[in-house]
């Protein structure tokens, strides 16, 4: 499965994309920049029933659009 498959997947499950999940990890009080994956992932798992492996792609957007600190602990 290619990584945008799993992005794809994730906003068919959820209807959301990175984005929203930012906004509502925003809302929810989890989302700052110096937030770990597991703490990212274990917000996901919980609200939207994701995977590990879907929460880490999201994880892996957030890194990679600069939302969180690259060196960020996992």
């Amino acid at each position: 499965m290619t990584f945008q498959a799993y992005l794809d997947n994730i906003q068919a499950k959820t209807g959301k994309s990175p984005e929203d999940f930012k906004a509502e990890a925003t809302r929810d009080g989890v989302y700052r920049p110096d937030m770990t994956a597991t703490e990212l992932v274990a917000w996901l798992k919980g609200t939207y029933q994701l995977g590990h492996g879907h929460s880490m792609a999201i994880w892996a957007v957030f890194k990679d659009r600069g939302w969180v600190r690259a060196g960020g602990k996992t």
